[in-house]
């Protein structure tokens, strides 16, 4: 039987593109079967792949691995006997945690959270959309372009305009039609019919609201609609394609991090942990 090796683990969860957390045992006192060093592997849906300890344990790294991956932050906690906890940090700044295991034992955990970075997903094969691309993919973004585009940065994957749903978009990816006049339409409605949160067009007012209303006259649901930004991109006053692709992707770069920040805040709010 082959050894268990938590690498191996963390390399296949990785390559699968789920997002999932590593929790490494920092430090024990007192009786706990936790060793340091000990990590596992937390999948978004709260499997422990590893050993880092009782039942007690177990349920404190799923809550901060939860935690982690919403934020975006790795994290201290520390697992404590329940008689011992009577705030939600230590002076040191570790998050506290509740154990009810009979042995009485305290471990210190690191929770780090990894998640590929979200996608930018380009409809269109014009100078805007390809510069696009190009500075996405320097930024470190996952670019996705349309199987026809005639270039594309390296690593990005190509997509059927027609079909995007093996691109597996989620809420946290972008979504920008670049197309200017070649299937603007059908592009549009594949972009507001996927479920990432942000989408935007590189098209004048007049035009995104004509092409709105075709798509309202359909039956694309109103609420879906407003969620567009037309035009793509902060004023920047760009008229070079490089330019204007730099707006677009300045305004996708302040999207991102501002949507990192409620969740943050948020936590620094919590209920005391049970």
């Amino acid at each position: 039987m082959a050894r268990f090796d938590i690498f191996d683990t963390i390399d296949t969860l990785r390559r699968g593109g789920a997002p999932f957390c590593v929790a490494t045992v920092l430090r024990t006192a007192d009786a706990t079967s936790a060793k340091a060093g000990a990590k596992a592997a937390v999948t978004d849906a709260g499997e422990i792949i590893g050993h880092l300890g009782g039942a007690c344990v177990g349920r404190a790294v799923r809550q901060a691995a939860t935690a982690a991956l919403r934020e975006g932050a790795p994290r201290i906690i520390r697992v404590k006997p329940s008689d011992t906890v009577v705030t939600l940090t230590d002076p040191d700044g570790a998050e506290l945690y509740k154990s009810g295991c009979p042995s009485g034992g305290t471990v210190d955990l690191l929770i780090e959270p990894y998640a590929h970075p979200p996608q930018l997903v380009i409809f269109g094969d014009t100078p805007i959309s390809r510069a696009l691309a190009a500075h996405a993919s320097l930024a470190g973004f996952r670019v996705a372009v349309p199987e026809h585009a005639r270039s594309a940065p390296e690593g990005a994957r190509r997509f059927d305009e027609c079909g995007i749903g093996s691109l597996g978009i989620a809420a946290r990816d972008f979504v920008v039609v670049a197309s200017q006049g070649n299937g603007d339409l059908a592009a549009l409605r594949a972009a507001l019919d996927s479920a990432a949160a942000r989408v935007s067009m590189v098209a004048s007012r007049r035009k995104a609201e004509a092409l709105k209303a075709k798509l309202r006259a359909a039956g694309l649901p109103e609420a879906r609609l407003g969620q567009l930004k037309s035009p793509a991109g902060l004023d920047l006053g760009g008229v070079d394609p490089h330019e204007i692709a730099l707006s677009v992707l300045a305004e996708i770069v302040a999207w991102r991090n501002a949507d990192t920040i409620p969740a943050a805040e948020e936590a620094t709010g919590q209920g005391k942990r049970a």
